[in-house]
């Protein structure tokens, strides 16, 4: 504005508004209400010892987006107050009151009135608040997001159902598949030709009896399927005393361990591109679950098996690595730049959703120095009983490592990186909840893949000497659901019957 005030002195106001491409109107609108401020400038102490002056004034001239000092004069083509009241007792009325402005328009026009525009009406509408949706719609609430920890197996399992492409085309078969959050382990899969909540509760009340879970200690996650949110299965967990957690709406992360065990399943170098029968993607599931359970090394669970860490081995297969890591040492220690080598860190929390904040307060921390002392004193054992040859000095390392990382965790500030420092303390990733393992009964002989029995005995039994010993199991083909009986019943083979 002051630029182009200065600007039309010398050429015009016409030719500056349009170099400064500045409405005219704008320009004598804001040139009314500019006025002259007095400002007062104190001069700093230096000036006044030099020049014994009175302080000085200067004129300038207000913001040009400064608010007018006077209400602006009503435009006259603008409507009376007399004629606003009409308009409004006119859209309120019992008549109008559901139609819209448009509607109301039209209407009057056809009784051969006019009072304003569409646009007006709006206008009045809204300075009464009351232009806001009238319509009965659908309000989609703010679902919370699920946060889950487990600390030990048989604690939180997610469980959710993939398709297996067929023969044909538009031919699936459904894998339902139920994964403990901890140890990655299956605990009971299963294949059908359909989806149905009979047979999600089928499966889940034989896995619940075949791992031996404690009431009101397991909680059971998943999407919001059919077949996950149905009544049957619903009423199944509240009688068998088990938590139910379901995802929020169109959102997959909230069931990663599920997700992440279907991607492994799918890039198998052994999975089809279709299956060429039922008994086909029976046969794949019947070789992949046993090899994924007690031969696949999980990356997120310290490079051990599932089964490992399920039946309660990890502590002795994570000492045998260390005593075999340390004779590795003691052969060529100028061989490990970093020092004494460790096994791969086994997690003692999972968390769906982990919580952004998390308090570091001298408690949690005291729990991480008294983990991490336990978990060096028995590797220490480990190695003295195995009597491992180690160089000088290399046991009172693994002694110190914990205190080191201690001191190191107490120098750092706290408040600015809490969850970093205390996850190397502790061999966790995210987040630093440092909490013990409850159960220290493990392992159980009864943890077994909850696989439903057939007739089939020619399994291949497991010869691992790191798992327990495996029963020969079998998946039972889930028959389908004869109409207007109760139960299940078995059926010929073949592909289902198309009913509704």
């Amino acid at each position: 504005m002051i630029a182009t005030q200065e600007l039309s002195q010398a050429v015009g106001v016409r030719p500056a508004c349009t170099a400064l491409n500045m409405a005219r109107a704008t320009f004598y609108r804001r040139r009314e209400r500019m006025v002259v401020t007095p400002v007062t400038v104190a001069p700093d102490a230096a000036t006044l010892d030099a020049v014994t002056s009175p302080p000085l004034t200067l004129m300038l001239p207000p913001s040009p987006w400064s608010p007018p000092l006077s209400p602006r004069k009503p435009s006259p083509r603008a409507l009376s107050s007399v004629e606003v009241a009409t308009i409004r007792t006119l859209l309120n009325s019992e008549k109008y009151q559901d139609r819209a402005p448009r509607e109301v328009y039209a209407a009057e026009l056809d009784a051969g009135r006019y009072h304003c525009s569409v646009r007006t009406m709006y206008r009045i509408l809204t300075q009464d608040q009351a232009t806001r949706e009238r319509r009965d719609q659908l309000r989609h609430p703010n679902y919370q997001k699920p946060e889950l920890l487990a600390t030990g197996p048989k604690q939180l399992w997610t469980w959710d159902i993939t398709k297996l492409c067929g023969p044909g085309k538009g031919e699936y078969f459904q894998l339902y598949v139920i994964l403990d959050a901890f140890s990655r382990y299956v605990v009971g899969w299963m294949l059908a030709r359909y989806e149905s909540q009979d047979l999600a509760a089928r499966l889940i009340s034989e896995t619940v009896a075949k791992e031996g879970v404690v009431e009101s200690e397991l909680t059971l996650h998943s999407d919001r399927g059919p077949a996950m949110k149905s009544h049957g299965v619903a009423q199944l967990l509240a009688t068998l005393g088990i938590t139910k957690s379901h995802s929020r709406p169109h959102v997959s992360n909230d069931n990663p361990f599920s997700e992440s065990q279907f991607k492994t399943l799918k890039y198998c170098p052994e999975f089809p591109d279709r299956f060429e029968s039922f008994e086909h993607g029976l046969a794949f599931c019947r070789k992949f679950f046993p090899w994924y359970n007690d031969e696949h090394y999980h990356s997120g669970i310290g490079l051990l098996t599932p089964a490992m860490l399920h039946h309660g081995l990890a502590t002795s297969v994570r000492a045998e690595r260390a005593r075999t890591l340390h004779a590795a040492y003691a052969a060529h220690p100028e061989r490990f730049v970093q020092g004494l080598p460790q096994p791969p860190a086994v997690p003692t929390a999972v968390w769906i959703n982990p919580p952004t904040k998390v308090d570091a307060n001298v408690g949690e921390v005291g729990e991480t120095v008294s983990t991490s002392n336990a978990n060096v004193s028995a590797v220490s054992e480990s190695c003295e009983s195995a009597e491992v040859a180690l160089p000088e000095g290399a046991l009172r390392a693994v002694e110190r490592a914990p205190e080191t990382d201690i001191v190191r965790a107490q120098e750092t500030d706290v408040a600015c990186a809490p969850e970093k420092r205390l996850s190397e303390a502790v061999g966790l990733r995210k987040p630093a909840m440092l909490l013990a393992h409850p159960w220290l009964e493990y392992p159980l002989l009864s943890c077994v893949p909850a696989e439903l029995k057939s007739d089939s005995s020619s399994v291949e039994e497991n010869t691992s000497a790191a798992s327990p010993p495996q029963h020969p199991l079998d998946t039972l083909v889930m028959p389908d659901k004869i109409l207007g009986v109760w139960g299940l019943a078995p059926r010929a083979a073949g592909p289902a019957p198309h009913t509704k």
